[in-house]
């Protein structure tokens, strides 16, 4: 007996390396924008800082889920070009107002995706572009207003989805919240959590109430995700919202 448990744990530590091959599969390697040419929120600001509290949020995250490692700039024009999207899985934009990218680079960065690079983006990602009609039908609307400001619940519609899961049937938060305007189409995209209008005083824009907070969609062979949250420091410093964006890189990088 004793010798039969000696070579089953000899072939069980010599098989070891073949068993911990899952740990050595190549990270997904993400390319974070957090360019201001409108509005620069404080979330990115990087003052007399090296990074912003985005960046330092992402890093950290890609700490604790080693599935990715991210890279940071705050200069488009040199990182989204044909040759260097090659080193990504995945593009992020914290980003206002229209980057400086040539109409090859725009040309480049839609290739990316719909030749199956992920893209993302919270809140201002929406506030960017908006001379550029393919950006806005890439990320599925443009930023129309912000009538609240204040806590508010938001109705979660898809439980399931990697970057909602964890977040029950409804959650309450405090960050500034956006209204869109077209491209926005449920046709084209999958809304995984809105605003709860009937809990808020300000009826908006928006005739069909339909005030969104999040969604997914598939562009070529590429995914989007978007979350409108993230204005506010204490938005990035929620573990919920730091679950949603990891559920939302899932969600790009093809692993959910």
């Amino acid at each position: 007996m004793r010798r039969m448990f000696a070579v089953l744990f000899a072939l069980v530590f010599l098989a070891g390396p073949a068993f911990g091959q899952a740990s050595d599969v190549p990270k997904k390697r993400l390319l974070l924008i957090t360019e201001s040419k409108g509005f620069v929120h404080g979330v990115v600001n990087r003052g007399k800082k090296d990074l912003c509290l985005v960046e330092r949020v992402f890093l950290d995250l890609a700490q604790k889920n080693p599935f990715f490692e991210v890279d940071c700039t705050q200069d488009s024009r040199s990182a989204i070009t044909g040759d260097n999207l090659k080193k990504y899985h995945a593009v992020f934009f914290y980003t206002t107002g229209s980057l400086p990218l040539s109409d090859g680079q725009k040309s480049d960065l839609l290739g990316f995706i719909r030749n199956g690079g992920g893209f993302g983006g919270s809140h201002c990602a929406t506030d960017t572009f908006y001379n550029w009609p393919e950006y806005g039908a890439l990320i599925g609307a443009y930023f129309d207003g912000h009538p609240w400001h204040q806590k508010v619940p938001v109705i979660v519609e898809d439980k399931t989805h990697p970057a909602t899961k964890h977040l029950g049937d409804s959650f309450e938060i405090t960050d500034e919240i956006y209204q869109f305007k077209t491209p926005y189409s449920r046709d084209k995209l999958h809304v995984l959590m809105k605003l709860d209008m009937d809990s808020v005083k300000n009826p908006g824009k928006r005739a069909d109430r339909d005030n969104a907070l999040a969604w997914v969609r598939e562009f070529g062979k590429g995914r989007v995700f978007y979350t409108a949250l993230g204005h506010r420091d204490e938005v990035w410093n929620d573990p919920r919202f730091q679950q949603h964006v990891i559920g939302g890189l899932r969600f790009m990088f093809g692993m959910e």
